[in-house]
């Protein structure tokens, strides 16, 4: 297990530390050996000169209370004991800032790191000789980590680091233990680690060196106006591709007259963009050094967007969603929590190619209005004074199918000599008409290229009624005409949206019931016209559902007025004072006969086509008869003939004729006179 031991902050800025290097020497111990009797290890290191750092390093590290290294290794052991020449120790010492002497360990932490150190040489209770050991072995100190013999040729100790300690003097016994003199300091790990976290804490965080880099401020005011500093500076780790102050003048420079600084991010819109464009630049759970780089697509902190590494020249560039590679410029600048490259250029995800790209486009009605052949199509939205104009210029997205000048005119000769030009829609009810027609060709709520389009699709438009999408030798707009559109000029994209150019002017169903209102029926013709309102109420008073009836089938109606019938209910007597009073079974069956007196079932019979004398046959069953000289009349089977006041008021059922009086049949007369 590894050990986390405190380091005093100037040790732990030495990161060479863990790569220095030394070189065989040529001790002078020869007064190690034969000596008799034998003294214990510490007496036998006192007693030489080449490991009197080695003798001081101890006492050092006895100066913290509890630590007895000198007590214990003069015990009774056995110990073995790798101990540093004083060399070693000089070249440790010289790959420290501010540690010129073992009495610079002048603080309790100081010197707990020796302890760990020293304990790092020591083996306790064995005396390993070097005949003892063998290749590979892992051995157990004090400290609690390993160390690795590596007998290759010579005898090396290897620690926690990639410089292993040869041993250059073996076996030197002593009356508990044996001691093996090396040339290199050995480290355990939980040293290593403490001075590597230590030192990248010393380093300060990514936006601290973001910070303290000059050709970095406008990065540093990016990641501060866009809230990422808190994020920049947690654990980590990150890897941050930092853009220079210059990548950030071009791009200013690319965005155009609007952008002269960051400052000019100011809505929420422009400040998510900002947001979105530095985590791009961000790759998060890792630290990739340069010589990490390797080719690929990488993730990035911004959502679901990856760079490409990409091989160049025996380095590496990186892409984003332009055409344009950033060229590494600075490597390696080591932070505490991850790493920074600077970059050449600012990397753009797809969002901020789509924002760039928007700045150069026009909205919907500078389109229109720049393009020669929407000269009427602008015309009309500024005519319809509904706020068209405003509305097609705000933020959308708006898909618009836009008439061409021909369209338009195709639409004003159609409509008839009143319609020479738009101008001519100058009443309330034409200016809404024209808006009807406006908002059916606009889509609201989203952009629809022409690839978004398929065969059959129903589209609901700003009007309310539907366009239908044909795909057939291109692109066909049905509206409820019998004549679709085409596009001719499809996807010219907007920053609001998109237009498609089209032939012809759609109508809805609603504009076409206004300029051409349906034909009625025979009873709905009746129910439209104030003098014919008591012969309505006969139809719906009488039995049998005669205005259901006269709804269908085809039919000539000869139509009394109201006076026609008034009349009628005089010469009834006082009891019919209005068609309320036909009001028992018998009556209503009595009134069904006068009425089917005055239709002919079958035919639509013009005023043009009645002849002298022609007996029409009606529903009723008897006949009159038609009399044609200055005006038309029609005998019933009374001495008074009825005159045709009103000819043919045409029904999509057939024809009313209005007639000054009501007609009477031989079985009306019969009834009336028993």
């Amino acid at each position: 297990m590894k050990k986390n031991v405190p380091f005093k902050s100037s040790l732990l800025l030495a990161a060479l530390f863990l790569f220095f290097t030394s070189c065989e020497k040529n001790v002078d111990i020869n007064d190690l050996e034969n000596k008799t009797p034998p003294k214990n290890i510490v007496e036998t290191a006192q007693e030489t000169d080449a490991l009197s750092s080695l003798v001081a390093a101890l006492a050092k590290a006895d100066e913290n209370e509890g630590t007895d290294l000198i007590g214990t290794l003069s015990s009774e052991g056995p110990f073995t004991v790798f101990a540093p020449t004083n060399e070693a120790f000089s070249n440790l010492l010289s790959s420290l800032d501010n540690y010129n002497s073992l009495d610079d360990f002048s603080t309790d932490e100081d010197k707990a790191v020796l302890t760990t150190i020293l304990t790092y040489h020591v083996i306790a209770g064995v005396s390993a000789f070097s005949t003892d050991l063998s290749n590979g072995q892992m051995i157990s100190t004090v400290q609690g980590e390993d160390v690795t013999i590596n007998i290759d040729g010579d005898v090396f100790i290897q620690d926690a680091t990639e410089v292993d300690a040869k041993v250059v003097i073996a076996d030197v016994e002593a009356s508990n233990g044996v001691v093996h003199v090396i040339d290199n300091v050995l480290l355990p790990q939980a040293v290593i680690d403490a001075i590597n976290d230590s030192q990248m804490e010393a380093l300060g965080t990514l936006v601290d060196i973001v910070i303290a880099t000059e050709p970095l401020s406008i990065l540093e005011a990016a990641v501060i106006k866009a809230g990422l500093a808190e994020t920049l500076s947690s654990e980590g780790p990150f890897t941050v591709f930092a853009p220079t102050d210059e990548a950030f003048v071009e791009l200013l420079g690319i965005l155009g007259d609007e952008y002269h600084g960051l400052e000019d991010f100011d809505t929420p819109e422009e400040i998510d963009l900002l947001r979105d464009i530095l985590l791009f630049h961000v790759i998060p759970n890792a630290t990739v050094k340069a010589a990490d780089l390797a080719e690929g697509i990488v993730p990035t902190a911004l959502e679901n967007k990856s760079i490409a590494i990409i091989a160049s020249d025996k380095t590496f560039v990186i892409g984003d969603a332009t055409d344009d590679h950033a060229i590494i410029s600075t490597t390696d600048i080591l932070a505490s929590n991850g790493v920074a490259h600077t970059i050449d250029k600012v990397l753009l995800p797809q969002s901020a190619i789509d924002f760039v790209t928007s700045l150069s486009l026009k909205t919907i009605v500078e389109i229109a209005v720049a393009t020669d052949d929407l000269s009427l199509l602008v015309d009309a939205l500024v005519q319809a004074d509904a706020g068209l104009v405003e509305a097609l210029s705000g933020e959308g997205p708006f898909t618009v199918f836009a008439p061409t000048n021909h369209a338009f005119v195709d639409l004003l000769e159609a409509l008839g000599d009143e319609y020479h030009s738009l101008g001519d829609f100058d009443t309330d009810e034409e200016k809404a008409l024209l808006v009807k027609v406006l908002t059916y060709h606009v889509v609201p709520g989203a952009a629809v290229f022409s690839t978004d389009l398929s065969d059959g699709q129903i589209i609901e438009t700003l009007q309310g009624e539907k366009i239908g999408i044909r795909i057939n030798d291109g692109v066909h707009i049905d509206d409820d005409t019998d004549t679709n559109a085409s596009i001719v000029l499809a996807d010219v994209e907007a920053s609001n949206g998109v237009v498609h150019v089209i032939n012809k002017v759609l109508l809805p169903q609603e504009v076409l019931d206004l300029l051409h209102p349906p034909t009625p029926n025979i009873v709905q013709l009746a129910q439209s016209v104030d003098d014919l309102s008591i012969l309505v109420e006969a139809l719906i008073q009488a039995e049998g559902d005669l205005d259901e009836i006269l709804t269908g089938g085809e039919f000539t109606v000869f139509a009394p007025t109201n006076a026609a019938f008034e009349n009628l209910f005089h010469a009834l007597g006082s009891q019919y004072n209005s068609i309320a009073d036909f009001n028992t079974h018998d009556e209503k069956a009595f009134l069904t006969k006068i009425l089917t007196y005055h239709a002919v079932a079958g035919a639509t019979v013009a005023s043009s086509d009645i002849a002298d004398h022609q007996i029409f046959h009606t529903v009723q069953g008897e006949g009159i008869v038609a009399f044609v000289g200055n005006s038309i009349k029609i005998k019933d089977k009374t001495f008074t003939k009825a005159k045709v006041i009103g000819a043919d008021n045409f029904a999509n059922n057939g024809v009313v004729h209005v007639i000054d009086k009501v007609m009477l049949s031989k079985e009306v007369l019969d009834i009336l006179n028993h």
